[in-house]
């Protein structure tokens, strides 16, 4: 890959990856993620109606089928490294054929995965859920978030191609128009309104799959426009042994970072659910406050993770430093905030999801709890996102693999079972696991090893 040093970008009387460039970037992802979060808090709100229960097992039923949805996607992310390094260079035609090669790999492996998790997905809620009312509901809401999976990937390769050039803009725009599909037809499923069939967990699980694939349309259309096709080379190709192999050299560790964060978190919630439906619903209304720190935590690294690869790719390493950096100033600053209502505010966010006082008393202590949680969650995934713009996907995996068997599981249990701290205890053991996390992601960007990472 040739590097034709610091031609990129413009706004030279500026410090490239000071905290106004990486804002610019990344405040069209921000406002992307709150508005997919104040999507989720919607639905989670209408099934909440239903009871503590339905409200639990969509929280159960969603970390399990995102866990399995992960691999997959994490993968297709792998296309921003190639697309902001080629970016950066100069190389434009050669940016559009990164999204073929992974949509070749991982729609067809997606359609087949998601075939066999239909299959095994009754095994394995009934040996993990604890009641049969949960059971029934997460099976319902599982079963038909299995049909978004293709377009899920789709979507991470699409979004990736986009925020690799710079071009945050478009996958709001997309987001903006699912959502706009998901909440009217979660509306009209979950309760029955208007006529339509009374699904329950069910119907806000096709309200989602109705968004994801509305997502997914509207950016592959703008993928496909005819001066896209002239600059970056976006019409089809076909795959390239070559290609494909490079993708999944940097893109695999990437979809197993992934898997085992989600799959230990799947893990940390099935403990939760055998606490009962109440630990269930608080734990779910405490994940749905702390994405309000932590999807803008995940919009900041990509924009970080962008920058990086961009101005790797142009030579400029002294700006990719100072990228992160911003990134990490913008994080604590979104996580501040969030921290302050969550000490102020406790009870009118948590009555956003539950009347229920069981939930209330549990939830309380959980939201002091995650004033700090969310703090060190922010500096962990700026640290990983940008480590992953750089090219740095084995030893993060390593790591964070690791970690979630030796100290994540054995510290969440020690606290939650082992000293019977309940819901509490778990949470405060996931906390234990960032507080070794963050610093070994942190060090290991300090230290520059991605400064000489090739792709």
């Amino acid at each position: 890959m040739s590097v034709q040093a610091k031609t990129w970008l413009p706004g030279e009387t500026r410090a490239r990856g000071d905290v106004s460039e990486v804002a610019l970037l990344a405040y069209p992802v921000v406002l992307q993620t709150i508005a997919e979060t104040a999507m989720q808090v919607i639905d989670s709100a209408m099934v909440g109606r239903l009871g503590a229960a339905q409200l639990g097992a969509i929280g159960f039923a969603g970390i399990w089928i995102w866990t399995l949805f992960v691999p997959l996607g994490g993968m297709a992310s792998g296309v921003q490294v190639f697309v902001s390094r080629h970016h950066g260079a100069q190389e434009h035609a050669r940016c559009g054929a990164w999204v073929w090669q992974a949509l070749w790999l991982f729609v067809p492996a997606m359609i087949l995965w998601m075939v066999a998790v239909a299959l095994f997905l009754p095994g394995l809620f009934a040996w993990i859920a604890p009641s049969r009312e949960l059971q029934t509901d997460a099976l319902a809401y599982g079963w038909a978030r299995l049909l978004g999976g293709p377009s899920v990937v789709a979507n991470f390769a699409l979004s990736s191609f986009f925020r690799g050039l710079g071009d945050t803009r478009t996958p709001l725009r997309a987001s903006l128009l699912g959502i706009a599909v998901n909440i009217p037809i979660a509306w009209l499923l979950i309760f029955g309104e208007l006529g339509a069939p009374q699904l329950g967990a069910a119907g806000a699980g096709l309200a989602i799959c109705a968004g994801s694939w509305t997502t997914c349309g509207v950016m592959l259309t703008s993928f496909l426009r005819r001066e896209r096709q002239l600059r970056y080379g976006t019409q089809l190709h076909m795959p390239e042994r070559a290609m494909v192999a490079r993708l999944l050299r940097v893109a695999a560790p990437i979809g197993g970072q992934w898997l085992l964060d989600m799959s230990t978190f799947a893990i940390f919630t099935s403990i939760v659910a055998r606490m009962g439906e109440a630990s269930m619903a608080a734990s779910q209304a405490m994940l749905q406050l702390l994405s309000l720190s932590f999807m803008q935590a995940i919009a900041i690294s990509i924009a970080s993770g962008a920058l990086i690869g961009r101005y790797i790719g142009a030579g400029d390493l002294e700006a990719a430093a100072r990228s992160y950096r911003s990134a990490q100033l913008l994080a604590l600053g979104v996580a501040a905030v969030v921290a302050l209502l969550f000490v102020a505010i406790p009870e009118q966010l948590i009555g956003i999801f539950s009347s229920d006082e069981r939930v209330l008393a549990l939830a309380r202590p959980l939201l002091a709890l995650g004033a700090f949680f969310q703090v060190v969650d922010a500096i962990c995934i700026v640290a990983s996102g940008s480590l992953r713009g750089a090219g740095d996907t084995r030893w993060p995996f390593v790591v964070q693999a690791t970690l979630a068997w030796t100290v994540r599981l054995p510290a969440v249990y020690v606290a939650a079972i082992v000293l019977e701290l309940g819901v509490f205890g778990a949470w405060a053991g996931e906390l234990v696991y960032l507080l070794a996390l963050a610093p070994a992601f942190m060090l290991r960007f300090q230290a520059g090893q991605w400064r000489s990472v090739k792709v």
